[in-house]
């Protein structure tokens, strides 16, 4: 589905859509207004945010579906709902051409409804070969009808969002023997007809630099790991220090010799969702042309148990020069962080740096599905995220990080274990993480287990991947980095 913007009605349009606040009167531009009333009160509709009023009408000689939209307090969180709502209501439906009656709607929120609307539109049918008829989508086109001057340029930053969003979907849902560290990198090497330029470091280079806790997390697989840097700068060199991302990469994730239960793991091939998420919005940010300076780095792995598979209490020693000893294999996304912040680090020199990985079960028993956890060390850099997280909705929530919880991971044997004891898992997994953040580097570690992908629809979204972190990244960015 396609968003197009016009002064006036399309001829095409099989179905008018107006937008309706709560509590406002309900008389849309259409000869049966009336009936549009009696219809919504007989819904017991009062512009409730993404309730909907679905009749048909006779309209200009011909049969027309029109459906009446709650758009809230008219915040722009509900618009997209709105928006929302209206394509799952009309994707299958049908319905080709359909149209948005802008009239009293500010451009902004229009575009927040567009937004909205093309966010829920997207699907993956790639692998279907069979589908019911009335289960294909029909929805071609949904037109905002407006004369603001200022919606075509609004509506392309936004546009740019959803694709940032729709590109860290695709990756998340792809299944491993289609996506791993090889081909995530060929599919982000279009990026650069963007303006992004592209880093890709081998197995050979990455030995060479001394990532022995990546390549352990690796030597299992059949599949050769990659570290993926994507960098963008849209300030002209002004921005001289960038803003670093990092995102967990684990194509699929068996737990290696420690293997997962047989049950539910075929679910692991989106454990690269932190490294989709930097890949979508690094996207995002070059399609806007924003005006940022930032990285974005993808530790790109499968984990596998073959003959050569790393083994629990094996000792590797990161690119640091630190030592781990694995106790437990499947706790591997904190050893392909370990070396990609620090290779992130002694590259780029960033003053602010953030991970986001499916890192632990034990962040969905704390927050299930409905935030994303935080850890950082810095105050400042932690409101920041929290804040664009409420202005975006992809939430978070805050957790602590200090030297009690530290401890728990020390080793008799090496310099660290890459797991502490069962309780507090999620802590004392982003507390292994900050042993590898240098001096004065602000760090903020997000543990997004629970928000990459949803077993039911949610506001913008359908089952499957939601593209979290995207819409979280590009607020901050938007909000606090750029020039």
């Amino acid at each position: 589905m396609k968003i197009a913007l016009s002064a006036s009605r399309p001829a095409e349009a099989g179905c008018l859509i107006f937008p309706i606040a709560k509590g406002a009167a309900i008389a849309p531009a259409i000869a049966a207004h009336a009936l549009a009333g009696d219809a919504a009160a007989a819904s017991r509709f009062a512009g409730e945010t993404a309730a909907l009023v679905e009749l048909f009408v006779t309209e200009g000689g011909q049969t027309m579906r029109v459906l009446l939209v709650g758009t809230g307090e008219g915040k722009p969180a509900d618009y997209e709902r709105a928006g929302a709502a209206v394509v799952a209501r009309l994707l299958t439906s049908g319905v080709t051409q359909a149209v948005v009656d802008g009239a009293g709607v500010d451009a902004t929120s229009l575009a927040h409804l567009g937004l909205g609307a093309l966010l829920r539109s997207w699907r993956i049918d790639t692998y279907r070969t069979k589908l019911a008829e009335k289960a294909k989508p029909t929805l071609a086109t949904l037109t905002l009808q407006s004369d603001a001057v200022d919606l075509p340029a609004l509506w392309a930053d936004r546009e740019a969002l959803a694709q940032g969003v729709a590109f860290t979907r695709e990756l998340v849902s792809e299944p491993a023997n289609i996506l791993y560290p090889e081909s995530f990198v060929e599919r982000c090497r279009p990026l650069a007809d963007l303006g992004i330029e592209i880093t890709v470091l081998d197995e050979v280079e990455m030995e060479k630099l001394g990532m022995g806790a990546l390549l352990g997390v690796a030597q299992g697989s059949a599949r050769k790991p990659r570290l993926l840097a994507l960098r963008w700068d849209g300030t002209g060199g002004a921005q001289e220090t960038p803003l670093v991302l990092v995102g967990k990469g684990v194509t699929f994730d068996t737990g290696g010799i420690s293997i997962k239960p047989a049950a539910g793991m075929e679910d692991m091939k989106w454990d690269m969702g932190g490294a989709g998420a930097v890949a979508g919005t690094m996207k995002a940010l070059a399609a806007r042309k924003a005006n940022a300076h930032v990285v974005g780095i993808c530790g790109l792995v499968e984990n596998m148990p073959d003959g050569n598979a790393q083994r629990p209490g094996d000792i590797v020693t990161t690119m640091s020069g630190q030592t781990v000893e694995v106790l437990n294999t499947d706790a591997e996304g904190r050893l392909v962080l370990c070396d990609a912040v620090w290779w992130a680090q002694q590259t780029w020199k960033p003053e602010t740096l953030i991970d986001l990985a499916t890192l632990t079960g034990a962040m969905i028993v704390a927050l299930g599905h409905e935030h994303g956890g935080l850890f950082a060390n810095d105050d400042e850099l932690a409101n920041r995220l929290l804040a664009a997280g409420q202005e975006s909705g992809d939430t978070l929530w805050r957790f602590p990080v200090s030297d009690a919880y530290d401890k728990m991971l020390d080793s008799p044997i090496a310099d660290m274990k890459n797991i502490g004891p069962r309780v507090a898992g999620s802590i004392t997994a982003a507390q292994f993480i900050k042993r590898y953040i240098q001096d004065g580097v602000k760090w903020a570690h997000l543990d997004i287990a629970g928000t990459v992908w949803a077993d039911k629809p949610g506001a913008t979204w359908d089952k499957g991947a939601t593209g979290y972190g995207v819409r979280l990244l590009d607020q901050l960015i938007r909000d606090h980095y750029q020039a």
